[in-house]
């Protein structure tokens, strides 16, 4: 992985000083705290319900045991013993006083991270595959990439102050496992028939208030033009932006206003002064980069299919987690384990500082020292023996980090909903729980296979509703919290943006509604078929129809939770939320 050169170890410390200070005079009182909101937001730093939230870069997702044991510290040290992995596979805290945050800022530059551009109206850490470098499916592998571009984009001197936030994710693969097109710049590495590697460019996408799938822009721009490209396409952005209004200020508004034709002339205008400029990747920097992605020391093994196969027919619930947390790998005898950080009964995505600390030591342990955040909120060991897979599995169930339901309804996205976020018109991490109960069956969950299913608090879409096969987006009615349901979302190479059912529902109905959805995919699907597929063969209708035949019950006790703790805004004390105050 990517590793500190001087420039960086300098830049991050002069950037901890700096904060230092600032969060210094704010204490004191010379500074406001309007006057701090954008200094903090620079460094991570948000003002949440409770307490501070400070959003820590993970770029491109991949992690040492080192920097994953820093996390564990500061869960410990300065938080409330746990983390939160986000969909842009970053991790945060809740619980931050603000004297500790230089603190905290300082113990990460020890292990080569920072908290920068993770807010603000910048270029936000690059999202990538999860598997990039391991996946069979590879065509390049995307992290190079990711990191110079990473580089190219932290403190831009041009782009700090850009209309609103800008989003960019970078898949390397034939399936794309990245959503880039719900990102402002998607990018695919692809090969020309020559062979020669390039990116094919999608602008304009996003979720939020109007969600968009991105636009095919460019299908080839060679490697040695990306940085010049996408610079164009900022560019154009940061000049013609609304500024006026921050709710049509992203650049899938303007590529809407303008059109995708007239939006690419515009950014061809701009390119045309800029390819081959100082920005142009040599193969000599591609190099250097390329040299921090080697691939680690892999033995000559081969498959050990039968081997597997016989362990399997000795243990259902090692058959279970082989079948949707272990993934194929290029190198023969080796295998990518997902740590499910979903276990029923704990908010999606959150580990504590001793699942943090066991997850490091797991990865020096089967992967060389290395793990990957996904935006799926979980965790990957990418490079496992397949003959350590049953040591493996069992040292991770032990950890609460084995529960076997990668893509299954219950791998639930979650943003921090209500429960934290200024932000929310209702709570996400209550009915990810109720959800996670009433469906805690994995024979069951088995039977009815894959199905995405994202749960946002408001409408800025930080748990991806918008593309899960299920969606659940929460909203304010007359002051109270209820649930908007849509389906036939997706994210991949087949895109597409969910449609909501009809009426909203509240907390206590929205198990009911998932149980009559269920119903007519599995009335209706052919065999093995998924469910976003069932939907988009017979369409809504069945599906609305089924739901708002007859009242859905409000069922005050689902799951054994106290709904009326929902309603007078008690947190719920949930697992590694307890104490909240």
């Amino acid at each position: 992985m990517y590793r500190y050169d001087q420039f960086d170890h300098q830049i991050v410390a002069e950037r901890v000083a700096q904060f230092r200070g600032q969060v210094e005079r704010r204490l004191s009182g010379e500074l406001t705290e309007d006057e701090f909101r954008i200094l903090r937001l620079q460094n991570g730093l948000y003002m949440q319900i409770h307490a501070y939230m400070l959003r820590i870069a993970v770029p491109y997702g991949l992690l040492s045991a080192a920097q994953v044991r820093m996390f564990a510290h500061i869960a410990r040290k300065y938080d409330r013993d746990y983390g939160h992995f986000t969909t842009r596979q970053n991790i945060q805290f809740n619980w931050i006083k603000l004297p500790d945050a230089p603190d905290i800022l300082a113990d990460l530059a020890t292990v080569e991270m920072h908290a920068i551009q993770t807010s603000g109206n910048c270029i936000r850490n690059i999202t990538c595959d999860e598997f990039a470098g391991v996946a069979q499916d590879e065509i390049v592998d995307p992290r190079p990439y990711a990191e110079i571009l990473r580089q190219w984009s932290t403190f831009h001197p041009e782009f700090g102050f850009l209309p609103r936030k800008f989003k960019f994710s970078i898949t390397g693969a034939s399936d794309d496992r990245a959503a880039i097109a719900v990102h402002d710049i998607g990018l695919a590495v692809v090969k020309s028939d020559q062979g020669e590697v390039g990116f094919r460019v999608l602008v304009g996408g996003g979720l939020g208030r109007t969600p968009v799938i991105g636009t095919e822009i460019c299908p080839f721009v060679p490697w040695q033009d990306v940085i010049t490209y996408v610079e164009s396409i900022v560019r154009v952005y940061n000049q013609y932006g609304r500024r006026d209004n921050m709710y049509k200020a992203r650049i899938k508004i303007l590529v809407k206003a303008l059109g995708i034709e007239e939006f690419r002339r515009q950014v061809e205008a701009d390119w045309q002064f800029t390819r081959g400029g100082p920005c142009t990747i040599t193969p000599q920097e591609l190099d250097r980069v390329t040299a921090c992605f080697t691939a680690p020391a892999y033995e000559s093994l081969t498959d050990i299919d039968i081997e597997l196969d016989a362990l399997q027919s000795d243990n259902k619930a090692f058959a279970n987690w082989l079948q949707r947390n272990v993934k194929p790998h290029k190198v023969a005898g080796y295998a990518s384990v997902v740590l499910s950080l979903k276990k029923t009964g704990i908010a999606p995505g959150d580990a504590t500082s001793a699942q943090l600390d066991a997850a490091a030591e797991l990865a020096e342990r089967f992967s060389f020292g290395e793990l990957r955040a996904t935006h799926m909120q979980n965790l990957v060991l990418a490079d496992v023996k397949q003959s350590d897979l049953f040591a493996l599995w069992q040292a991770a169930k032990s950890l609460g980090l084995a529960t076997p339901n990668i893509g299954l309804l219950t791998d639930i996205i979650c943003c921090p909903g209500g429960d934290f976020c200024t932000l929310a018109n209702a709570r996400s991490i209550p009915l990810a729980r109720a959800i996670a109960e009433c469906f805690d069956d994995i024979d069951f969950l088995h039977d009815i296979g894959e199905i995405d299913l994202n749960i946002s608090g408001c409408v800025n879409a930080c748990a991806h509703h918008h593309i899960g096969h299920i969606g659940i987006l929460g909203v304010d009615k007359d002051g109270e919290e209820w649930y908007q349901v849509s389906i036939g979302g997706a994210q991949g190479n087949d895109s597409s943006i969910g449609k909501v059912i009809g009426r909203s529902f509240s907390f206590g109905q929205i198990p009911e509604v998932l149980a009559r959805l269920l119903t007519v995919y599995v009335e209706n699907r052919y065999d093995d078929e998924r469910f976003i597929d069932t939907v988009r063969r017979i369409g809504y209708e069945p599906f609305k129809t089924n739901v708002y035949a007859t009242p859905v019950e409000d069922d005050k006790e689902l799951a054994g939770i106290d709904y009326e703790l929902l309603k007078v805004g008690v947190p719920y004390d949930m697992p590694y939320y307890s104490p909240r105050f």
